[in-house]
């Protein structure tokens, strides 16, 4: 039984509203877009993780995939932003097909193996033709989106942009969760084997999985190279994939809203953290071990025990509290109970 937080509806509904207090509790529109850009991105990363029960450390790639056709489409080639939103969407999934279909003809720790190997190689990629990536300087001077003569330069601006496509995605995945295809790989996830005894091409569902996620995560990279202006080397490396799945453990897996609150809370903090102390990555590493070890759900498993807390019922009253419980016991007349202790007979009941 889907409880009430994990309805679609109210998980939309937290979506929504998530969108329209940003604005209200930040000072900084990009802080507030780059929740909104990682929130997408983990959701990706979450509907393999969580979804799929697949650790991958490929996000990267996709991620500086999606920049670097942003960045390129953008500056070099002038193209319109929503025709390279669209490309980044269709080269990510082309690409995380390709990762994914090699990838997952190993399992365990050598799949995992695999995807390190391939965000490594397009590092190396991205570095050694820098003529066209930029190298170590990425690609600069990257134009915000332009409808008509208006250009999104106000940060507020570009986040109602960024809002808008976020609740549209977020919608798009939660059809895909909810979808008889989402429910195949959470039973791909929790029995492999079953899933592929019973008729389920297991390999093709995980590709497809993959493609998803890529071109998810790619469109995510767009936006946040048109949102900070650079496409840089970074974006690329496997750090990207490493923070894509510590915010998914932080807000939790196989739940589309706690990506979005596990972007948020490891955003919220890293720029609180570093304007106190230049060594805040000791005190996020400190959170996500007491994370795993004590709330292996995430927040939202805090939060889903919170709400189940204060709503919990409380047991119902004694119909009959001032009547003793043993007054309905039918109790054995004690002539008929005394003359067998004294001949050492046992008792007849009378039936």
């Amino acid at each position: 039984m889907i409880s009430f937080l994990d309805r679609p509806l109210v998980q939309f509904g937290l979506a929504v509203a998530a969108v329209l207090i940003l604005p209200l509790a930040m000072r900084s529109g990009t802080l507030a877009s780059e929740i909104l850009i990682y929130g997408l991105a983990v959701a990706a990363c979450n509907l393999l993780l969580g979804y799929t029960g697949l650790l991958s450390f490929g996000q990267g790639i996709f991620f500086g995939l999606g920049s670097y056709v942003a960045g390129l489409g953008l500056v070099r080639a002038g193209l319109p932003a929503p025709v390279m939103l669209l490309l980044a969407l269709v080269l990510g999934a082309l690409v995380a097909a390709a990762v994914g279909w090699v990838s997952i003809r190993r399992q365990g720790v050598y799949f995992v193996m695999l995807t390190l190997a391939f965000s490594q190689m397009f590092y190396f990629l991205a570095y050694t033709f820098s003529g066209v990536t930029g190298g170590d300087n990425g690609l600069l001077d990257i134009p915000r989106p332009r409808f008509a003569s208006t250009v999104l330069a106000d940060t507020w601006t570009y986040y109602t942009f960024v809002a808008v496509l976020f609740l549209a995605l977020f919608a798009a995945l939660q059809r895909v969760a909810l979808s008889t295809f989402g429910r195949t790989l959470l039973a791909i996830r929790d029995n492999e084997g079953r899933a592929g005894a019973i008729g389920y091409p297991v390999r093709a569902f995980k590709v497809a999985a993959f493609a998803i996620s890529g071109a998810v995560t790619a469109f995510a990279g767009a936006l946040h190279a048109m949102l900070i202006g650079v496409a840089p080397l970074s974006n690329i490396d496997y750090h990207t994939s490493e923070t894509l799945l510590i915010m998914t453990i932080i807000g939790g897996s196989a739940n589309l809203f706690a990506s979005l609150l596990g972007a948020g809370a490891y955003l919220l903090a890293a720029d609180a953290l570093s304007a106190i102390w230049p060594r805040w990555l000791l005190l996020l590493g400190l959170l996500l071990i007491i994370i795993t070890l004590f709330l292996q759900r995430g927040l939202w498993g805090l939060i889903e025990r919170a709400v189940a807390l204060v709503t919990r019922a409380p047991p119902p009253d004694d119909p009959t509290p001032d009547r003793p419980v043993v007054a309905n016991l039918e109790v054995a007349p004690v002539a008929a109970v005394v003359p067998a202790v004294e001949t050492g007979r046992a008792p007849e009941v009378a039936r």
